[in-house]
């Protein structure tokens, strides 16, 4: 329990307390609590948003600052979801790329079959869930909240894990599926968010330069310092490298990758991703918080876990900056996140997976019984910090952003559905 506990202190506290913070200030003024969110820190010509479109957003307050004739506008709201949250899915980009591309990965081979196909089934069951109920709530709903889909698909990928080991307990093979479960549906969530939730037109040729920095930063720092290595047990040139240049050259073509793909009109939050596997990384991973890995020295290691308090603080500021909606603004678009969640996630992993299990023969692990799958569903269904970044994205603020951003803060009442199917389906806990 003590593992559980400290696991809470370090991810969950300045997250939720961030949040919380939001709500009571949201809902005693919003108006201050909408112009510190939009406050803008820079006005400039290369990042951030067009400054008409910020002027629109921030009201007739906007006309008190001196643009000085600058096309755009760094506000506090940009600077955390669209540059600093870039390192928090680098580090959940870290982990997807470990599972596929390394030669003992999670999620390869016949082990991953399952949880494969169960993710599957997590993410089209909340999609047909949340279209199918807004068609029948009528075209008006539909057309107004149809651009959400994606909002219920997401998995929180900590909380889950939080709560599936408090549900399970850490040695129960459950636990072990729903993190493969939540990679996968993470690295399916990295790519919906690229291609569905562009930020402009897209533009390839910038997309080149992310690829050309992260291409030049792999070989020169890389492979050529390995190659120049061979046959010398020293190796000197990976050694000097490491020593002298440590991990600036990649943190320079990050820099790059970033601004290629705000330009390029994918969002700019993904920026780093295509530079995570250009950094030199040891053949073998133990999972995500393991804690094992904080004794691995490779370099991608090093930083992941350097920037595991600066991951924090920026959650601290991102539930601050995206959970203010005031509690008048349930909506329609908070009953069809909610609903999406709660019933198409357990739904459609427990009969993917069921599939997958028996009618493929894909079998599950052993220890690990079908309906398990309905609790891990439940506890899937909590999407919070990844919910709240598509809402944030799907929709322009407003009303229907708002009610969106409450079905993905209402989803922890999945944490209650997942104790209570874990006592009504007898799971029996196994401690590690």
């Amino acid at each position: 329990m003590y593992r559980v506990w400290n696991f809470i202190t370090t991810y969950s506290v300045l997250l939720i307390s961030g949040a919380l913070i939001a709500l009571i200030w949201a809902n005693i003024d919003a108006h201050s609590y909408h112009h510190f969110v939009e406050y803008p820190i820079l006005f400039n010509d290369l990042i951030g948003l067009d400054l008409s479109y910020w002027q629109k957003a921030y009201g007739s307050d906007a006309a008190h600052f001196d643009t000085g004739g600058a096309a755009k506008v760094l506000t506090f709201h940009y600077l955390i979801n669209d540059i600093l949250m870039a390192l928090f899915f680098a580090i959940a980009g870290k982990e997807v790329w470990e599972a596929v591309a390394l030669k003992n990965g999670s999620l390869r081979g016949k082990k991953a079959a399952t949880p494969l196909v169960a993710t599957a089934g997590g993410m089209f069951g909340p999609i047909a869930v949340y279209l199918g109920l807004a068609a029948f709530l009528g075209s008006d709903v539909y057309d107004a909240v149809s651009r959400g889909w994606a909002i219920p698909t997401a998995t929180d990928i900590a909380f889950s894990y939080l709560v599936g080991r408090i549900v399970f307990g850490a040695g129960h093979p459950a636990v072990r599926f729903l993190l493969l479960l939540a990679i996968a549906d993470d690295a399916a969530g990295l790519i919906i968010l690229a291609i569905f939730y562009p930020s402009g037109d897209l533009a390839v040729e910038w997309l080149g330069l992310s690829v050309a920095a992260s291409a030049a930063a792999f070989i020169f720092f890389n492979w050529l310092p390995r190659r120049m290595d061979r046959g010398k047990q020293e190796r000197p040139a990976s050694t000097w490298v490491r020593q002298k240049l440590s991990f600036w050259p990649y943190a320079l073509a990050g820099a790059i990758s970033w601004f290629g793909f705000a330009q390029s009109g994918i969002h700019p939050a993904l920026g780093l991703l295509p530079v995570v596997p250009a950094i030199p990384h040891a053949d073998r991973a133990f999972g995500i918080f393991a804690e094992a890995e904080k004794y691995l020295h490779d370099l991608l290691n090093e930083m992941e876990h350097a920037l595991q308090w600066p991951v924090e603080i920026v959650l601290f500021f991102f539930g601050l900056l995206n959970a203010g909606v005031t509690f008048n603004a349930i909506g329609e678009a908070t009953w069809l996140v909610l609903a999406g969640l709660i019933i198409g996630k357990p739904v459609g992993i427990l009969l993917f997976g069921w599939i997958a299990a028996s009618v493929l023969r894909l079998g599950l692990p052993q220890g690990m019984r079908i309906i398990d799958l309905v609790v891990v569903g439940f506890i899937a269904a909590i999407g919070f910090t990844v919910s709240l970044f598509v809402a944030s994205v799907a929709f322009d603020p407003g009303p229907t952003q708002d009610a969106a951003k409450m079905g993905a803060l209402f989803s922890f009442s999945a944490v209650f559905l997942s104790l209570w199917a874990g006592k009504l389906f007898r799971v029996e806990k196994q401690n590690a």
